[in-house]
């Protein structure tokens, strides 16, 4: 029951769950870093008060996660992980694999949150990092002469603000921007929203990119946000039109 007297409809969690978030707790309790040990198999049955299978499920859960990582042998055990950036994008994407986005609802959020970046990074980059930049800015001089061609602009046009996330500052910022340039790119695969190629995407999307880089370089933050709400604006208008076309072509086969 809740608070109002209406019966909870939060599912029961499992033993191990709990457990295995009781030893999270734990862990951030002991500010302990990649790394560090936990306390054997016998410590955490005591501290916990659960069975041996009880502790080792909760372990395998938190291996699962990327959380710890357990070695075999003498001197094994269980250490603090450390789970990638990559990897967290990767088990976010599986929630949102079912959630059925669509451009709209994810260009909302870029729309939100990559001109912001942009001005931040403005005249804080690195000559690698800018020239990092350039180089995925100019890699397709051309338009697209097919639909294998047209993919991969489309996934290096994605690269280039991934990487653009890469050098956030503001970590969550940089997550967030990163997660949204994966699941826009799985979109784009599986719905092959790059067919048929799209030249104007093609040329606005250069464009922008490399008159952002031109601002980064020249530490200009406003120009920066102006350039990339421009460039949200209209991809999010073209890739729409693409999305309308795939489902036109759906109902016409």
């Amino acid at each position: 029951m809740d608070g109002s007297g209406t019966p909870s409809t939060k599912p029961k969690r499992s033993r191990p769950v709990r457990v295995a978030d009781e030893i999270k707790q734990w862990v951030v309790e002991r500010d302990l870093k990649a790394g560090d040990k936990l306390p054997n198999e016998s410590a955490m049955i005591e501290q916990f008060g659960v069975s041996k299978g009880t502790v080792r499920e909760a372990l395998r859960i938190l291996e699962a996660q990327g959380l710890i990582e357990t070695k075999t042998g003498p001197g094994g055990g269980s250490i603090v992980g450390e789970v990638s950036a990559e990897r967290a994008r990767s088990l976010l994407a599986n929630y949102f694999y079912f959630q059925d986005l669509s451009i709209a609802d994810i260009y909302q959020m870029r729309k939100a949150l990559e001109p912001e970046l942009a001005a931040t990074l403005a005249g804080k980059l690195s000559m690698e990092q800018l020239n990092e930049l350039q180089d995925l800015a100019e890699r397709h001089p051309e338009p697209a002469k097919s639909a294998e061609e047209e993919k991969e602009q489309h996934i290096a046009s994605l690269v280039f603000h991934a990487r653009l996330s890469d050098f956030a500052g503001n970590r969550l910022l940089g997550f967030v921007i990163g997660f949204m340039a994966r699941i826009l790119t799985d979109l784009t695969l599986y719905r092959r929203l790059y067919d048929p190629p799209n030249v104007e995407l093609w040329r606005k999307g250069r464009e922008h990119q490399l008159q952002l880089v031109e601002a980064l370089r020249n530490a200009e933050p406003e120009k920066a946000r102006d350039v990339m709400i421009s460039h949200m604006q209209i991809a999010e208008e073209l890739m729409r039109t693409q999305e309308a076309h795939l489902m036109r072509r759906f109902i016409a086969e």
